[in-house]
């Protein structure tokens, strides 16, 4: 499932997990009510509220501006303007056009799904166990080898033998592959499927190239869904897998979009949808 808005609650992540570190303390019973702020302006008698500059800083900051005067102020003239210009589409009437309030029920929509998927996060977050069985699941599935293959793919079982006797007889495996190979990928570079682990590939593929001796091509044509293979090793070497400080935001990313996924599925599958 690809959703839009699930990227830009992703994006939030690293706020996100600031907050989870600092949860806000509760308000002391009786506590007197925050003294209501000045507006930041106001624009032919009407307020812009000070949250709208605090809003942009935020967004902002996260993209590298540093929060000081000079952006605050630049912020703030953006907000007189947008202020303007919307005091004036209301009053040529564009407000009332169906595609513009159309327009701005999808905006509130997304800001409603961004701001329920960001708290869905906040509240359930990534441990470090699941991060670490995520690691091991990877790094078992990857091995400790990758492999440098070509190959030769075509349609028919009855042409892969017959290429499989041109190569017996000592023909080039880099100019077959040029000229009858139906991967456009790998084609005109002989076949070349580059340094790659097993599980890159169909099983059945990968059962048959870690099979081979370094140098040697399979002599039975190997099925897969895309059609009959002729595989030739090339090389092989120890691969090297990261350590999971280097993948683990990326690891925390993945674990995240894949629950929020499952929250998407769960909801529709609970979900009255008619035609």
């Amino acid at each position: 499932m690809k959703l839009a808005v699930l990227i830009a609650a992703l994006a939030l992540l690293p706020n996100l997990a600031a907050a989870q570190d600092k949860p806000a303390a509760p308000a002391a019973k009786g506590a007197a009510a925050a003294p209501k702020e000045p507006p930041l302006a106001k624009v032919n008698g009407v307020a812009v509220p000070s949250s709208r500059l605090d809003l942009l800083m935020q967004q902002q900051k996260s993209r590298g501006a540093p929060d000081n005067p000079s952006t605050r102020q630049m912020l703030r003239e953006e907000l007189v303007n947008r202020e303007v210009v919307a005091q004036e589409a209301q009053r040529a009437g564009l407000g009332k056009k169906p595609e513009v309030q159309t327009q701005l029920d999808m905006a509130r929509q997304e800001i409603l799904v961004s701001a329920y998927l960001r708290d869905y996060v906040q509240k359930h977050p990534v441990s470090d166990d699941e991060v670490q069985k995520e690691y091991e699941r990877a790094k078992a599935q990857t091995g400790d080898k990758e492999y440098r293959a070509r190959h030769i793919l075509v349609d028919d079982e009855a042409q892969a033998k017959s290429l499989i006797g041109e190569l017996k007889k000592g023909a080039s495996f880099s100019e077959l592959a040029q000229k009858n190979s139906k991967d456009p990928g790998s084609k005109e570079r002989g076949g070349d499927l580059d340094w790659n682990v097993p599980a890159a590939f169909d099983k059945t593929f990968s059962d048959a190239m870690v099979g081979l001796d370094k140098g040697k091509f399979t002599e039975t044509p190997v099925h897969t869904r895309f059609g009959y293979h002729i595989i030739q090793l090339d090389d092989v070497r120890q691969t090297h897998f990261p350590a999971l400080a280097e993948v683990k935001p990326r690891i925390q990313q993945q674990i995240t979009q894949h629950k929020i996924e499952e929250l998407v599925r769960g909801l529709r599958a609970k979900a009255k949808v008619e035609e």
